[in-house]
């Protein structure tokens, strides 16, 4: 199996440079241990960890300037983590997850390449209980409902690592799963509200579809 392909690049938000080791693009795939594959991981699947997509960049030029001061933060399904590599340039206190066994060394890498503190990660799925997160005041995540009964499983993990009040952040580009989401998430106490991205000039292509919903209970 040939190595991976990787590229490097420095994203710009404001006056704060973030650079950043992403794969070279959404045809890698370095499984030589058969770990992804155990966790029902596919190839087709496999590389979409790796690559930033225009929902991950809306979400991180939002968390640019957004008031964390104060709060625990989860960024949940961080794939290449751009949002959480912001707010840690912030000092914030920030929270990575991913159910990609590769996520965590991307991380690693990219707070090294940024010569910053190391983000806490943790490898795990919605479906999994893991104490060790405990909770938070903001929960943020971008492009997480693929699938209808992501739905689901989202919105329970969620609801398990949330404070009595807290707020969640989802960026989502218009897959057609995120009404169902709303609905579970009213039912576990949440309002919800939704806006159209301020500006969305820093994308190579239209965020047309796309939405920010913010969820508060």
């Amino acid at each position: 199996m040939p190595p991976l392909r990787v590229r490097y690049q420095t994203m710009e938000f404001g006056d704060t440079d973030i650079h950043i080791r992403t794969l070279r693009d959404n045809q890698e795939y370095c499984d030589t241990d058969g770990v992804a594959e155990s966790l029902g991981i596919s190839s087709a699947t496999w590389p979409l960890f790796g690559i930033i997509w225009p929902s991950g960049e809306v979400l991180a030029h939002l968390m640019q300037h957004y008031q964390v001061e104060g709060k625990r933060i989860l960024e949940v399904g961080c794939g290449i983590a751009l949002s959480s590599l912001i707010l840690n340039r912030r000092m914030a206190n920030i929270t990575a997850t991913d159910y990609h066994p590769e996520a965590g060394t991307f991380l690693r890498h990219n707070t090294d390449l940024n010569d910053d503190r190391a983000i806490p990660f943790f490898r795990t799925g919605w479906g999994d209980h893991d104490s060790r997160l405990g909770r938070f005041d903001l929960i943020i995540g971008s492009d997480l409902l693929y699938e209808r009964g992501h739905a689901a499983e989202l919105s329970a993990f969620i609801d398990e690592h949330a404070n009595h009040q807290c707020e969640v952040i989802i960026v989502d580009p218009g897959r057609g799963h995120l009404n169902g989401f709303s609905r579970m998430m009213a039912v576990l106490g949440y309002t919800h509200s939704q806006s159209i991205p301020a500006n969305t000039d820093f994308l190579d292509t239209p965020f047309h579809r796309g939405r920010i919903i913010h969820y508060r209970r």
